[in-house]
């Protein structure tokens, strides 16, 4: 079924929510996953058979605080049923998503030329320009991978997961990793503090 040059709203399949744990899956917001999905497009391609979906034009994904805005959302099902989604461009050419983080008032950002999430293996990948933030914490590198199973992050400087150089010159890895005291804990205290109390009379022993 194809539905071109009209404006789309209609919920979300279920499988548009691989793209959910983009963030990284024991960051984000828990009560979003029970939220209704929202999706907006200029224009949707569905092939049944194939189990591929294809949305396309100023793509815009809602659920609870979750917000992911991109050119192109391409969202595959294999026979095991689990999903594979890849959101390209944006504006700029990003593609952007923007989560709040559970328990905690500040949100997960990120943004990459292309953005893929496989359910199966846990894996979001962002390729090109890509930039994750939690907070006051940043990361830019040109590939950033967020393995769920493990819990743990990649961040290169080549696109393919790889070192890369430019005119003899390594590109760079680059993180902003804030204090404890700049996200608003209170520093710890320098010294402890003894109270202090008046000597007790000393007996003069001329006096007698």
């Amino acid at each position: 079924m194809t539905n071109s040059n009209v404006p789309v709203r209609r919920w979300a399949p279920a499988l548009c929510l691989a793209l959910l744990w983009a963030a990284g899956p024991a960051l984000a917001e828990r009560a979003d996953r029970d939220k209704p999905v929202n999706l907006e497009a200029d224009r949707i391609t569905v092939d049944d058979i194939q189990k591929v979906q294809v949305f396309e034009g100023n793509v815009q994904l809602v659920q609870g605080t979750l917000v992911i805005r991109t050119d192109r959302l391409v969202v595959k099902q294999d026979t095991e049923g689990f999903q594979q989604g890849t959101a390209y461009g944006g504006a700029n050419g990003l593609a952007r998503f923007r989560q709040k983080r559970e328990g905690k008032d500040e949100f997960i950002e990120g943004e990459a030329e292309r953005i893929e999430y496989e359910s199966k293996a846990e894996k979001a990948q962002f390729f090109v320009r890509a930039m994750v933030r939690s907070g006051l914490d940043e990361v830019r590198g040109q590939y950033i991978s967020y393995d769920g199973k493990t819990e743990r992050y990649l961040v290169t400087s080549g696109p393919d997961g790889t070192s890369a150089a430019t005119a003899g010159k390594p590109d760079r890895v680059r993180a902003v990793i804030q204090s404890k005291s700049a996200k608003g804990t209170p520093p710890p205290p320098k010294g402890v503090e003894i109270p202090l109390a008046p000597a007790p009379a000393i007996a003069n022993p001329r006096d007698e």
